[in-house]
C-alpha cells in the first residue's frame, strides 16, 4: 500500500511548497500566507483538489501539497469561537458550510476542508478535514470518516466504523475506502489500510496497514493491510508463538469473491457471513 512514485500534477498553488518550507515561521499575523493556505484548503473542501486518488494502475498516488496545506492551516489560522445552536466550539478549522446535494442529518458534523459530493448521506457521523466521501455513499450513525480518509460512492459505512485519519507526514498514504464497498458495524480501519473495490467486511473486523489477510479455502495470502476487490471478509485470529505462550493474534479472512459484477444484496451478504458463524 504505498504512495505512487510519480509526482501529482497537484492542482494548489506551489507557493504552499514555500510557505511549508518556512512553515516554522508562520503565524496568523502572516495575512498573505494565511489567504495562500485558505485558498488551498477551500479548492480541497469544493473537491477541486483531493488529498488522494487511486491510479490507473490500482496504486494510491498522494497529493502531497495539499496534505502540507492542511498542516500548514493549523499554523496560521486563530482560534475562533463559533457556535451550532446551542453547541458553542473554540477552534481553528470551522465547520463545513458546503453541502450542494447532500442529505445532512442532525448530529453530523463535518469540518471545512472535507468534500462530500452531492447525493452522499450523512447520518449523526464525523468527517474530519481532508476526508472525501463520494456520492451514493452512506455515512451510518456515529460514523468516523478520519482526517484525509478516502471514501468511494456507493459505500456503506455501517454504524460505529472507525476510519483512521492521517496527516503527518505529508506522503503518507491515507485510509482508502473504494467503490462499492460496504464495511460492517464497528469496523476499524486504520493507519492506511485500504478496502478495494466491492469488498464487504463483515462487523467488528479490524484492519490495519499490517494486518494479515487469508483466503479461507487455500490458504493464500494476500497483500497486508488490504481487503481484496470483490471480497467477502471477516475478522479472525491465528494462532503465533511467543516466549509467554500462544496467543490470537488478529488477520482478516477471505470467506469468498463476489463475481464480477455481482450487484451489492445486503441479505446475500449476510447468508454468508452466517454460514460462518459471523454477524452481519
Amino acid at each position: 500500500m504505498s504512495a505512487s512514485n510519480t509526482a501529482i500534477d497537484s492542482p494548489i498553488d506551489p507557493v504552499i511548497d514555500e510557505l511549508w518550507e518556512r512553515r516554522a515561521d508562520l503565524s496568523p499575523e502572516n495575512v498573505d500566507a494565511r489567504k495562500t493556505i485558505v485558498a488551498a484548503v477551500d479548492a480541497i473542501d469544493a473537491g477541486d483538489a483531493r488529498v488522494a486518488t487511486v491510479t490507473a494502475d490500482g496504486s494510491v498516488a498522494v497529493d502531497e501539497r495539499a496534505k502540507r496545506a492542511i498542516l500548514l492551516s493549523f499554523k496560521v489560522l486563530p482560534m475562533v469561537e463559533s457556535s451550532a445552536g446551542d453547541f458553542h466550539f473554540h477552534d481553528r478549522v470551522p465547520l463545513k458550510t458546503r453541502f450542494d446535494g447532500v442529505r445532512v442529518v442532525p448530529g453530523a458534523i463535518v469540518r471545512w476542508g472535507a468534500h462530500i459530493e452531492p447525493g452522499a448521506i450523512l447520518m449523526p457521523s464525523y468527517t474530519n478535514i481532508g476526508g472525501y466521501v463520494g456520492t451514493g455513499t452512506l455515512v451510518d450513525t456515529w460514523a468516523t470518516v478520519g482526517s484525509c480518509a478516502q471514501v468511494g460512492r456507493n459505500v456503506h459505512l455501517s454504524g460505529g466504523v472507525g476510519l483512521g485519519g492521517v496527516l503527518e507526514p505529508p506522503n503518507a498514504v491515507p485510509v482508502v475506502v473504494e467503490d462499492d464497498a460496504f464495511v460492517g458495524s464497528r469496523c476499524m480501519v486504520v493507519d492506511g489500510a485500504r478496502v478495494r473495490r466491492g469488498a464487504k467486511l463483515g462487523a467488528g473486523a479490524i484492519l490495519t496497514a499490517s494486518t494479515h489477510v487469508f483466503d479461507a479455502t487455500t490458504g493464500e495470502e494476500y497483500p497486508r493491510g488490504e481487503i481484496p476487490a470483490r471480497a467477502v471478509a471477516v475478522g479472525s485470529t491465528r494462532v503465533r508463538s511467543f516466549p509467554a505462550g500462544d496467543f490470537g493474534m488478529p488477520c482478516i479472512l477471505v470467506l469468498r469473491t463476489l463475481a464480477e459484477g455481482e450487484i451489492h444484496d445486503k441479505l446475500a451478504l449476510n447468508d454468508v457471513l452466517r454460514e460462518h458463524g459471523v454477524a452481519g
